[in-house]
């Protein structure tokens, strides 16, 4: 009788050398803003709207979290440790390291035509039942099959275009926002969006959005095959599984 089994042959390429590297510098500086932005956020964890923000204004919103400024009352008895100096400084260093990566990135993709052959969604891939099965597969199915393993479902390509294009230059222009030598030179950065406070409470919801990204993302590569679709990233090719009788 006559057995069905599988082996492994050959892998075929998946990632470019620049997505891979850009990808982990990514990994890296995003993991350095948040560390970094939440301890900013203790500092005062109070949102407004308009150019200026102190406590003693009504805010827009206030998060109920200990904070590392006595003077800013937030309904806790104690303060928090006053780290606000060392996460200034490494949220603007890991936010330049975001910033150039990002721009290569994206002149590297322009001009391999990467976002036309591998994020930009076919006619076929922009229905919403293209956008349903790209959410089911992985919540019902668990492991991804051999053609997901060398390409992106229309949810992964619509998503990763909208953080790219979208999200982190709307992350990276409210944070210029909230520089006042940058606003300074150019002042239509935070008028634009309302004001400096405004782009602070701006940058927070999209930080938020970026974070949500990021869990999902994880939790979808976990469900797929966590370690072989990592090893994909590092290595940028994914095995293949032939049939043998």
């Amino acid at each position: 009788m006559a057995t069905v089994s599988s082996r492994q042959i050959p892998a075929t390429p998946r990632h470019a050398v620049v997505v891979r590297l850009t990808h982990w510098l990514t990994v890296i500086a995003f993991l350095g803003l948040l560390i970094s932005g939440g301890e900013i956020l203790l500092s005062h964890p109070r949102f407004y709207w308009g150019e200026s923000g102190n406590p003693n204004m009504r805010p827009l919103f206030s998060l109920p979290l200990p904070t590392s400024r006595p003077w800013v009352n937030n309904g806790f008895g104690t303060a928090m440790p006053d780290g606000n100096g060392w996460g200034r400084y490494l949220h603007f260093e890991a936010a330049w390291l975001v910033v150039l990566t990002g721009v290569a990135y994206v002149l590297w993709g322009l001009w391999r035509g990467h976002f036309r052959q591998h994020l930009l969604p076919q006619r076929g891939e922009r229905l919403a039942s293209a956008l349903w099965r790209g959410i089911r597969k992985p919540l019902l199915g668990g492991r991804s099959g051999e053609d997901d393993e060398r390409s992106y479902n229309a949810l992964q390509r619509m998503t990763y275009l909208g953080v790219i294009f979208v999200l982190f230059p709307m992350v990276i222009w409210t944070g210029l926002a909230m520089s006042p030598s940058f606003t300074g030179a150019f002042p239509a950065t935070a008028s634009l969006l309302g004001g400096r406070q405004s782009a602070r409470t701006l940058h927070f919801v999209i930080s938020l959005l970026l974070v949500g990204f990021f869990g999902v993302h994880v939790t979808m590569v976990a469900l797929a095959g966590f370690w072989r679709r990592t090893r994909t990233m590092i290595t940028g090719r994914a095995a293949r599984a032939k049939e043998e009788a």
